[in-house]
């Protein structure tokens, strides 16, 4: 069709036109096992299409100006020209010089599932596979500069639909334009969307209020998991919320982290359901700083999103290969810093293929407050890692990393913090002149004072044993020292020296010691006497034991006796002393175990307060 056309002649020919795309794609569907023939007659009738653009600018052309027009001839061309996009069965799209859509047909919006006016002014070469994006330009630049039509074979992507689609390309002289456009006639022969929902992307109110309550749900999904104890004990919070980026929001998931002021990668996560193995592996030894837009974030502080790539090197390339956004099929891609008091202290980088919806400025946002969430827990994370350093510091000055062995004598205990991460029990056996000292006792109150007070009596007991021969004096001097600090804190302690089978015992308002006999008699020790720390001159309660064979000897804190039931009754020195009738014949540690064992069963397996038990036997 080379002759120039009227008007009805053009809408004619179009209806005709429309009729026979219909058909073919009737044809299509009735008989997917044969899609060459379909192929063959639709890019006949791309000739067509073509045949009739050029044959309706030439009708544009030819039009004069009629006198007693209301209107002029650029407008009536400009009509004429909407009225063949309007009807084109076709998708088409008209670019300028750069490649910047200037017009698009009703069909190719559909297509790419976005209205007119926001595909206008973007660059077509975007929605380009990024593959074939450098063949593509050659192609229009060979059109714009010899005026032959070209044909080309890629795939389109553009708001998760995805296109296997043949372009024929042909330069376009238009009404009013100075310069030279290039037409666009498109032929989808394949279609991908991602989803179940075809046809344009629905952005209707309910939809938009449908994505934005998706969005707060990872947001509170997120928090959640960053607040996990777990996440705050052990380095795992950056894999785990990557992780959960990877499911919810992105194909790759990359987290960078900064250690002692040097970017490193933490982790690199790609689809589960590709073979990626191997370029995860590779991914992760990358030095970060070798992508030049995490390292522009990393410096900048702030988040980037390319919705569509213009260019594949922002990721850098693959060691001696391609780049690595190329290697991935990587659409589009979100970076956001991991945000930081005193500067960024990583980046986490998100990745889309060609099949999926690209990332849009709602995600950066959403993302951003992610990165701050995740630099609240990183920071929340070191605070509790130096925290449970001190309280792990403060529970090893309160309680032996292991029991010695004392001649004569069998000795086992069991220690339980109760509620508090950081306890004020103590208990301790060292070596005394000539022999052995025990000592159990607490400071009252929680927390790191109250531990720190007990690891001073611990720790004196152990000082002055080495000049005194009587426990009761040691304990005497630790009241003085506590009374001079006025912390306002006091403690209750039992001390014990071992000398062959004498036991000096002092109790400074302490539980008493029970002791069992061999025949299974179970009485218990004075104990009590006045606190540490209360008054001046302290009254401590002395007691001389000579043990014999077979004769234990327990010692327990507050916690034990003071444990409650549902009922809100006490465990008590009673069910403590029926206990131990049955455990005479038993070893100091299957003493503490059944103790443990018949307390826990007792309170349904709940701990207030501390709880610590020393059982000495003799040999």
């Amino acid at each position: 069709m080379t002759d120039i056309i009227g008007l009805q002649a053009l809408e004619q020919a179009l209806t005709a036109l429309t009729t026979r795309v219909s058909s073919l794609r009737e044809a299509k569907s009735a008989y997917p096992a044969d899609p060459r023939s379909t192929l063959d007659a639709a890019l006949a009738e791309l000739d067509t299409a073509r045949e009739l653009l050029e044959a309706s600018l030439r009708e544009l052309r030819k039009t004069p100006k009629r006198s007693g027009e209301r209107e002029s001839g650029s407008q009536r061309e400009l009509k004429l020209l909407r009225q063949v996009f309007r009807t084109f069965p076709v998708p088409v799209v008209v670019l300028d010089g750069s490649g910047v859509v200037r017009r698009i047909s009703a069909e190719t919006s559909q297509m790419l599932g976005s209205p007119a006016g926001y595909l206008i002014g973007r660059s077509f070469p975007l929605f380009v596979d990024v593959s074939r994006r450098a063949a593509f330009r050659s192609h229009l630049t060979a059109v714009q500069q010899g005026g032959q039509t070209a044909t080309f074979q890629t795939r389109l992507a553009h708001q998760g639909r995805a296109h296997t689609v043949q372009l024929a390309i042909t330069r376009l002289t238009m009404p009013g334009e100075p310069q030279e456009m290039i037409a666009i006639m498109i032929l989808p022969l394949e279609a991908q969307v991602a989803g179940t929902s075809p046809g344009p992307v629905d952005r209707s109110d309910a939809s938009m209020v449908l994505a934005s309550a998706r969005r707060q749900e990872l947001l509170s999904r997120m928090t959640r998991l960053l607040l996990d104890e777990e996440s705050l004990r052990q380095p795992v919070t950056v894999t785990r919320a990557a992780r959960l980026l990877a499911a919810e929001s992105a194909d790759w998931v990359i987290a960078d982290v900064v250690r002692d002021g040097v970017p490193k990668r933490a982790c690199a996560l790609g689809p589960s359901d590709k073979p990626v193995t191997q370029l995860v592996r590779l991914i992760e030894g990358m030095n970060p700083l070798t992508a030049p837009a995490i390292a522009h974030v990393l410096t900048g502080g702030s988040g980037v999103v390319h919705e569509m790539l213009e260019e594949d090197t922002l990721l850098g390339d693959v060691p001696g290969g391609p780049p690595l956004l190329r290697v991935m099929g990587a659409a589009s891609v979100l970076i956001v810093p991991i945000g930081g008091e005193n500067g960024v202290l990583g980046a986490l980088t998100l990745v889309r293929l060609r099949d999926r919806e690209p990332f849009s400025l709602a995600d950066l946002g959403l993302m951003e407050e992610i990165g701050v969430h995740l630099g609240l827990a990183l920071r929340a994370r070191r605070s509790f890692q130096t925290r449970s350093q001190a309280a792990d510091a403060l529970r090893t000055s309160v309680v032996p990393r292991s029991l010695p062995n004392i001649p004569g004598f069998e000795a086992a205990a069991i220690y339980h913090a109760g509620s508090s991460p950081v306890g004020a029990e103590f208990y301790d056996v060292f070596p005394v002149q000539d022999g052995w000292g025990f000592a159990l006792g607490g400071a009252a109150g929680k927390g790191e004072e109250a531990a720190s007070v007990s690891a001073m009596v611990r720790n004196g007991l152990r000082v002055l044993s080495v000049w005194e021969s009587d426990p009761g004096e040691a304990l005497r001097k630790l009241n003085q020292a506590l009374i001079a600090q006025r912390n306002g804190m006091f403690v209750m302690a039992v001390a014990g020296f071992v000398r062959s089978r004498k036991i000096r015992l002092a109790s400074a308002g302490h539980h008493p010691a029970a002791l069992l006999q061999p025949d299974g008699g179970v009485r218990f020790t004075a104990g009590g006497g006045v606190p540490l720390g209360i008054a001046p001159e302290a009254e401590m309660f002395d007691e001389e034991l000579t043990l014999t064979s077979g004769q234990t000897l327990v010692f327990y804190s507050d916690g034990l006796v003071a444990s409650q039931n549902e009922l809100g009754e006490s465990y008590g020195e009673s069910r403590l002393a029926d206990v131990l009738a049955r455990c005479v014949t038993q070893s100091p540690a299957a003493v503490v175990k059944t103790l443990e064992e018949d307390r826990h069963a007792f309170s349904g397996g709940r701990v207030w307060d501390e709880i610590v038990i020393l059982a000495l036997r003799v040999v």
